[in-house]
């Protein structure tokens, strides 16, 4: 029997399930929508809807690249033993590589993997294989036209790409292991924006004023804290991480090269993560039982 998209849309959403899940187990139960999610429920395919609001904070970052595009996607679940895990790695690989092709997330999601499913059903059907909740959360594209193009990604969860003109593809990749480990949040001084030094401005000000000393003095501390304050947000101005003698600014000067654009992505950043209990989660497993 055939069955309408209504009805696999309707599915899906009372279930959890994959699309191709949800039209199988309708063709099945002969368009039943409450036999189809039993049907579903005994597979374990309508498990994933119950696990989508746990925290995501653990996973990994994945990248891929092609003719000078570069793409990373930051793929979460809910602890870093299935972070390890490798059906959980394979399905990351293979997002990355549809990732090439997206514009953003829900374009991400809807494309069609090698297996032929969608990178949205690929998902609920591992959450449902694994049993913790997997997220695709965040996608990064990075490319300018005739750069060299690095990428360096610290155990999985810290990726870095970085577009350089001039230089070479080493030259590049380093610069993204210097990024990658001291995180700076500008290529240069020209970059930060008015507000962010103004309001660093005032804050210096303020701890200045507390010394005593006359306003021409203030005036001269409160520029030299805000010129180191520069020197540590900006990429050029931090020492490079693998010749602290020098900063990133005199290396590319001595490359004859420029960072045109970079891109970091850090496992979990930004996401509010419960401290665990493990006694009392292994507690409540037991009364559970």
């Amino acid at each position: 029997m055939s069955v309408t998209a209504s009805q696999v849309k309707e599915l899906r959403e009372r279930s959890g399930a994959g699309m191709m899940e949800c039209k199988k187990a309708l063709v099945e139960t002969q368009g039943d929508m409450d036999a189809a999610i039993e049907t579903l429920r005994k597979s374990g395919l309508a498990k994933a809807d119950k696990k989508s609001d746990r925290v995501t904070a653990e996973g990994v970052i994945v990248h891929a690249s092609q003719n000078g595009h570069s793409v990373m996607v930051e793929v979460n679940c809910e602890t870093d033993f299935v972070a390890k895990d490798d059906n959980f790695a394979q399905f990351a690989s293979s997002v990355a590589t549809n990732a090439l092709d997206a514009e953003d997330i829900d374009d991400l999601l809807g494309s069609t993997l090698p297996s032929g499913h969608t990178v949205e059903d690929a998902r609920q059907q591992l959450v449902a294989k694994i049993g913790e909740n997997i997220q695709v959360r965040r996608l990064s594209h990075l490319r300018v036209e005739g750069a060299n193009m690095g990428c360096y990604i610290h155990g999985g969860r810290i990726g870095v790409m970085v577009a350089l003109r001039g230089g070479d593809e080493a030259l590049a990749r380093d610069l993204a292991m210097h990024i990658a480990a001291l995180n700076p949040a500008y290529i240069k001084p020209d970059d930060v924006p008015a507000e962010v030094l103004d309001k660093e401005k005032d804050i210096l000000v303020a701890q200045a004023a507390d010394s005593g000393k006359p306003a021409e003095i203030i005036e001269k501390m409160v520029e030299g804290r805000l010129k180191k304050h520069l020197g540590e947000i900006t990429l050029t101005g931090q020492p490079f991480v693998k010749d602290g003698d020098i900063t990133v600014e005199k290396l590319l000067q001595s490359r004859d090269a420029e960072v045109m654009a970079f891109s970091r992505l850090e496992v979990g950043e930004g996401i509010e993560k419960e401290e665990e209990d493990f006694a009392t989660e292994v507690m409540q497993q037991v009364q559970g039982s």
